[in-house]
């Protein structure tokens, strides 16, 4: 029995559409977090999504970046995003915070969602920091359903955590406001021992937040159900599994064209895939934020993302080609 993922089994596949969005309003949500709201140029209705997705962004200067849908998924007339300024990061969320966005155009690359919400009985969503952001519109698609949940937001400053008032208005009595510089300690196994046996837990936040989580959640008696996002990539990286390729050499057939490339154990297949086709989008390059997702039409691939789960890996429909390599000799890529 599977008590611990890291995505839901069954997500959406992921959608390749490419269009441009106008920024209609930007809004200061906490210190150092705005939210950006983005329509149609023409307001036309969006395409739909669930909560979970997240929007491959290219940003004027040309940088792909990652952001979660926050806002409610029965609005069709806009996507709302939120982006803390991360003054560690490398430059995407000072271009949005720093220059004026309002009224400029665009281009949003692909929507995907490898943190989809599954029915359940009853549902805790753990929130930490930004983190909050795809929890925010799960809450807002269960609150009018019968099956129980709560939400718990954790943050170190009042001032800093986003979206506390739109959580609470959902259910008062569902939410829990938790700030450390308030004195407010967590107990994390607490929480999971205050879930149904059947429950759903999800999590999204730093990555000592999610181990504790998922630690807790594998405790629990009986284990409770658990599924997370990272923002970042994970602690330790993934240990190549018993009986693969490793780092070997290996060949990479591109479908679209039928080009045969040779990927050397120092390069990675996005580097050998880039020399034929520049435009292949990426973003992290660490095996997290899902902007280089490629199906797969033949081979075994060495799954080393941080995304899928086991039985996604097992089904190998689909590589993150940033850092996922080859069992086999040869792949075969829809590129």
């Amino acid at each position: 029995m599977t008590t611990s993922l890291d995505v839901q089994t069954d997500a959406p596949a992921l959608t390749d559409t490419v269009r441009e969005l106008v920024v209609t309003r930007v809004t200061l949500e906490a210190k150092d977090v705005i939210s950006l709201c983005l329509q149609a140029p023409d307001r036309e209705e969006l395409a739909p999504w669930e909560p979970g997705a997240h929007l491959d962004l290219e940003l004027p200067s040309g940088l792909l970046r990652q952001y979660s849908l926050c806002g409610d998924p029965s609005d069709r007339t806009s996507y709302t995003i939120a982006v803390l300024r991360n003054k560690d990061g490398r430059g995407g969320s000072a271009e949005l915070h720093d220059h004026g966005m309002v009224g400029r155009v665009m281009r949003v690359r692909a929507m995907r969602n490898h943190f989809a919400l599954e029915s359940a009985p009853a549902y805790m969503f753990i929130a930490g920091g930004i983190g909050v952001t795809p929890l925010l519109s799960m809450a807002q698609s269960v609150v009018h359903e019968a099956e129980p949940w709560s939400f718990h937001y954790i943050g170190r400053e009042r001032e800093r955590m986003a979206f506390v008032e739109d959580i609470i208005s959902l259910r008062p009595d569902s939410v829990a406001i938790h700030v450390r510089e308030e004195g407010d300690v967590v107990d994390v196994d607490s929480l999971i021992a205050e879930t149904a046996a059947d429950a759903s837990v999800y999590c999204c936040g730093p990555e000592r937040l999610m181990q504790a989580v998922e630690e807790a959640c594998a405790r629990a008696d009986p284990p409770r159900r658990f599924h997370m996002e990272r923002f970042g990539a994970a602690a330790s990286l993934p240990v190549a599994p018993e009986g693969s390729a490793g780092d070997a050499p290996f060949t990479v057939t591109l479908a679209h064209s039928g080009a045969q490339l040779s990927v050397p154990t120092d390069r990675t297949v996005l580097d050998v895939v880039r020399d034929t086709v520049p435009s292949v989008p990426f973003s992290c390059e660490e095996g997290y934020c899902g902007s280089c997702e490629t199906r797969v039409l033949g081979g075994i691939p060495d799954h080393r993302d941080d995304i899928l789960s086991d039985a996604e890996k097992a089904a190998n429909d689909t590589m993150f080609i940033c850092v996922s390599r080859s069992k086999s000799p040869d792949l075969v890529l829809d590129l």
